[in-house]
């Protein structure tokens, strides 16, 4: 029987270098996502937003800013995540920053079974306070799920197991860019990935190589879409505006079609979408909600 689609928006933008991201949920749902999933036959749950939180300077606490506020934030997705795998649905989480995905996987490891993570961006995350100096968490999201050294403890202990992932519990998708201190922890942890070239070439014959091979040894498969990953110069919808690097739009819808396609697909988050960056008149949000609606529906796990 195919499962019903909890829908969580999560509307903040705390961990991100400045504001937009806030503005998504409520972007994609005037946009007509849920109704489109509707039209298409998928089940959908809507089980609201979360309080809306903009960003703003943290002075206090200047390489970690916002940090209560984004534990607190992914402390809730976390509960309403888990909630709706319990009561056996998918679930999509519409955020918001990276930071967000944090409670994704907290919810899901306290869902029980063992996880799995395919982290699509162009950067893996692994950033921690002392490694960097712009005190953006959504860069440091990996990190806090891994409990990589120097990560801030509040936010690794969102989920019910610490640490919420193992390093062979992730693989990076369609990375490029990757700081020097990141490189060592993928060494040291030895985190497999699918670099953005090798994408690329063949979206969907990665995605399936990934789903496959590597994912089939979870219970939960977990995909986080960092829109990030699009090249900005060919679908302007990401927080980042990196030109001419990275994945085209339709490269990237590709291979979440692949992804979510999976038997033990269990949850999306989306991420870094900044609603302001696209044309004025919405088409390019609606685009993105029209193609994520289309992927999905496709998937055998809601039809």
């Amino acid at each position: 029987m195919p499962k019903a689609l909890s829908v969580i928006g999560v509307p903040s933008s705390a961990g991100a270098y400045a504001p937009g991201q806030e503005k998504t949920p409520a972007a994609l749902r005037e946009a007509g996502l849920l109704a489109m999933l509707k039209e298409r036959g998928v089940t959908v749950r809507d089980c609201g937003d979360l309080p809306r939180f903009r960003w703003r300077p943290d002075k206090g606490n200047p390489s970690a800013m916002n940090l209560d506020t984004v534990v607190e934030t992914a402390r809730e997705t976390a509960r309403r995540v888990s909630k709706a795998m319990l009561d056996d649905t998918a679930v999509l989480v519409l955020g918001g920053d990276c930071t967000v995905g944090v409670g994704t996987v907290g919810g899901s490891a306290g869902a029980g079974g063992r996880v799995g993570l395919v982290y699509m961006d162009l950067d893996t995350d692994l950033n921690v306070p002392h490694s960097t100096t712009d005190g953006a968490l959504d860069w440091m999201g990996v990190a806090h799920m891994l409990g990589v050294e120097g990560a801030a403890n509040p936010l690794t202990r969102v989920g019910s197991r610490y640490p919420m992932l193992e390093p062979d519990s992730v693989l990076f998708f369609a990375y490029g860019n990757v700081t020097p201190w990141e490189q060592q922890v993928i060494d040291s942890m030895k985190i497999q990935g699918v670099p953005v070239d090798q994408v690329a070439a063949d979206p969907g014959d990665a995605a399936h190589r990934v789903v496959n091979a590597w994912g089939k040894d979870f219970d939960r498969l977990l995909i986080h879409l960092d829109v990030d990953v699009i090249d900005f110069a060919d679908f302007p919808i990401a927080e980042h505006t990196r030109r001419n690097e990275g994945l085209t739009f339709h490269q990237a819808m590709q291979a979440i079609e692949v992804l979510v396609g999976a038997e033990n697909w269990s949850a999306l988050t989306v991420a870094e979408v900044n609603p302001d960056h696209g044309a004025e008149d919405g088409s390019t949000v609606s685009a993105f909600a029209t193609a994520l609606a289309d992927g999905l529906a496709r998937s055998r796990v809601l039809t």
